[in-house]
């Protein structure tokens, strides 16, 4: 009787630690194999960074309805997403995207090994020593900033030829949430394209020391078309931007340029076209890799810098967006078109030109961009942060700032 409640007993213990072994693998994967991916905004689908990347989740969901199941916390503040973390992880999540700048997610990575965390890159990581399931990613967005930029110095042309404007009135304004390199490769890559059509332009920037504040984002706007801003682009979070240039546009000539998402739809009246980084090929792939039980950077197709990745045009991470044929300039469209074909075949260096830039910290620092200069080399988060004499003007400088795109959390 002993030995049968014995065996009885070891069986019991048995299962329990088979159970036990087989538990995490079983909750991650599903009852039928499914991989349960979690998704981290830190705003919602009204704000055109978050509505960009949502665009990724849908197609992923339609690609594989029977193979995924997707979870997602929205409005997560960057000091907010260990909670939101640890409650995907709950739910069987071994993959978490997140659009945040959030210093937690590469520390959940070193708590949780079997689940893998890819972060949009929001500093070089390329010196850093990172977690092995903690990866990072980012679209060579300076390619799209250019090629609309050339969308903006047609339109500030023709303007000059029809006796709109003068030569010495063909301003440009950009808004960018906070003085990062991300921000001045952004706006030094749109003002260059400006200049390959329209060779006397410059540039006027004013920075919120904000990311997403709607009501930041549109004044400064509004105050860059007071300051004779003809065309505008902005490096921020909501459609502030749009709404100024569509409000200021009853009683001037004044145009945007969108980014992540068309502004067509809101400010009919002012929006010429834009760029968005196209997050679908990376989201895909590392699912499809995760899936497959290999490396996330082996499997999708970009440019590898360790565990960090990028890609531009040539690999459909960057995309136009919607060209107002009514406003633009005539020819603008196949002008677009056929800058990108020549950065896909790398027949142009967006950085180069009879151009002396200066390190806004350092002034010691200064670059020469008659040789070029190639950005994304080494990592996909921007390192360009240099700003242009005589084309770029700093209209109002602030002190806050998260630095060069250093991650003030490692430093």
């Amino acid at each position: 009787m002993k030995r049968v409640c014995l065996v009885t007993l070891l069986s019991a213990l048995l299962v329990l630690v088979c159970f036990t072994a087989v538990y995490p693998f079983w909750v991650r994967r599903g009852a039928a194999g499914v991989l349960k991916v979690g998704f981290i905004y830190e705003n919602d689908g009204s704000t055109p960074h978050t509505y960009n990347f949502q665009l990724a989740e849908k197609a992923l969901q339609q690609k594989y309805p029977e193979k995924v199941e997707i979870f997602t916390r929205s409005n997560v503040l960057n000091s907010e997403t260990e909670e939101p973390v640890r409650e995907l992880i709950r739910k069987g999540c071994s993959l978490i995207f997140t659009n945040g700048h959030s210093s937690d997610i590469y520390r959940m990575a070193e708590a949780y090994p079997e689940v893998q965390f890819c972060q949009i890159a929001w500093f070089d990581t390329s010196e850093e020593t990172l977690p092995g399931n903690y990866h990072t990613f980012k679209g060579e967005i300076y390619q799209g900033w250019y090629v609309t930029g050339i969308a903006a110095g047609m339109k500030l042309q023709s303007m000059i030829e029809e006796g709109k404007l003068t030569q010495e009135s063909a301003v440009a304004g950009f808004v960018g949430a906070e003085r990062s390199n991300e921000a001045i490769s952004a706006y030094t890559a749109f003002i260059l394209g400006i200049r390959s059509v329209c060779p006397g332009a410059v540039l006027k920037v004013r920075y919120c020391d904000a990311w997403s504040n709607f009501t930041l984002e549109k004044k400064g706007t509004t105050q860059l078309i007071e300051e004779g801003c003809v065309v505008l682009a902005a490096h921020c979070g909501t459609i502030g931007p749009a709404l100024a240039c569509e409000e200021a546009a009853l009683t001037k000539k004044v145009y945007y340029i969108g980014y992540n998402r068309s502004a067509v739809d809101i400010a009919p009246n002012t929006a010429l076209t834009g760029a968005r980084i196209n997050w679908e090929p990376y989201i895909t792939g590392a699912v499809e890799a995760v899936m497959a039980n290999a490396v996330i950077e082996k499997h999708v197709e970009g440019n590898v810098h360790g565990n960090d990745m990028s890609a531009g045009f040539e690999k459909d991470w960057i995309q136009l967006l919607e060209v107002n044929t009514r406003l633009c300039a005539a020819g603008t469209e196949e002008a677009m078109q056929q800058a990108v074909r020549d950065l896909k075949n790398g027949k142009l260096t967006v950085f180069k030109g009879n151009y002396i830039g200066k390190d806004p910290d350092n002034p010691k620092d200064t670059i020469d961009l008659s040789q070029g200069f190639e950005e994304n080399k080494d990592c996909s988060f921007p390192a360009f942060h240099y700003i242009l004499k005589d084309v770029v003007t700093i209209v109002e400088e602030n002190a806050l700032w998260n630095g060069r795109g250093r991650n003030p959390m490692m430093s």
